[in-house]
């Protein structure tokens, strides 16, 4: 509430607002359109470990505390583990096999993911809105991942699989590598409860982007070639927008007002970056996808809006109850009150015994 309060109050805080969302989906949408002149690994190192850097110096400035003890490192280590090598690589290697849209889509699936993890280890409450959310998101994946002639099976009722139908390249999809992106993002959102017990969590971003990163073009100087040979200029310029904007300052908002606002509000924007990936894709890519595919997409924004205000709709639902039962009952009070009965004895009844 008080986030929403404050951004009603300025046009530009609204943009502000809104800002990180737009800068990961148009980010999506630059590297998609550096991937046939550059190697994935290699791309993905170019867009953390500079961003990494330009956030520490911002620690800096900001005088915030760096890590202190094996055990802060060894957090930072894991998390950059999995939120940085883990989910830029499969994001990187995705995007070569994918559109920037429909990516940013399985990319931001990743609340059902963070949902279920929290239900498991923290025992956070999902609840009706959360569970339908859910159960929206798998058919809204299914329906992007899965190829259509095997849905179009499925619903027509024939349960053998399409004979175009080949589950390795299946499981070596870009929207299955997404997928597997959104769930190690999934598993650094959930690690950072652990993490910022130990460390800053600005600091902490900087760091695993650093750490996270260099295993990435360790692994793209022996395994890739050509990595910078074919960049152009305009290649440079969206790399570094991907950088430069869809990371570092990206993060900067996104932490600033998490940090002072309602994280539910600000959570709640998180599907606007696949619609920001899809239009720009859409204008600059010529990006075309399949009805079967928009339905997919409908129904996992549907599902990311689900489960993020999952516990704003249940306190909503229960303020309507009270409300209804509160009218009901002042109004079975005022009926009373208002119009008392008269009971009438017969003549009869009155004297006996």
């Amino acid at each position: 509430m008080e986030l929403n309060q404050r951004t009603s109050q300025s046009p530009l805080n609204l943009i502000l607002l809104i800002a990180p969302f737009f800068l990961w989906g148009t980010a999506m949408v630059a590297m998609k359109g550096v991937t046939p002149h550059t190697t994935p690994l290699f791309m993905a190192g170019v867009r953390i470990v500079p961003a990494g850097i330009m956030i520490l110096a911002v620690a800096a400035l900001m005088g915030r505390k760096q890590p202190q003890g094996w055990q802060a490192w060894l957090w930072i280590g894991l998390f950059a583990l999995v939120d940085g090598t883990l989910f830029q690589g499969f994001l990187a290697e995705g995007l070569m096999r994918t559109g920037a849209g429909l990516g940013s889509v399985m990319i931001d699936s990743q609340p059902l993911a963070v949902a279920l993890m929290s239900l498991w280890l923290f025992k956070e409450h999902i609840g009706l809105w959360g569970w339908l959310g859910l159960g929206l998101g798998v058919g809204g994946i299914s329906l992007i991942g899965l190829p259509d002639d095997l849905i179009l099976n499925v619903f027509s009722g024939v349960i053998s699989l399409p004979n175009s139908l080949n589950l390795n390249s299946l499981f070596s999809s870009g929207e299955w590598l997404m997928l597997l992106a959104a769930l190690s993002m999934a598993v650094g959102t959930v690690m950072i409860r652990y993490v910022t017990k130990y460390v800053d969590p600005v600091v902490a971003t900087g760091w695993h982007m650093i750490i996270g990163g260099l295993p990435l073009w360790g692994i793209s100087a022996v395994t890739e070639t050509q990595r910078w040979q074919n960049l152009v200029t305009s290649d440079w310029l969206a790399l570094s927008y991907a950088t430069i904007f869809g990371s570092a300052i990206a993060y900067a908002l996104f932490f600033y007002f998490a940090s002072s606002g309602s994280l539910t509000s600000l959570s709640s924007l998180t599907f606007l970056t696949p619609v920001f990936a899809l239009l720009f894709g859409n204008i600059l890519l010529s990006e075309v996808l399949t009805p079967i595919q928009w339905m997919g997409v409908a129904l996992t924004l549907v599902s990311i809006y689900l489960i993020n205000q999952r516990d704003t709709l249940g306190r909503s639902e229960q303020v309507t109850k009270v409300t209804i039962a509160e009218l009901a009952s002042t109004s079975q009070s005022e009926i009373f009150e208002q119009q008392p009965i008269e009971v009438k004895l017969k003549e009869g009844l009155a004297t006996r015994d």
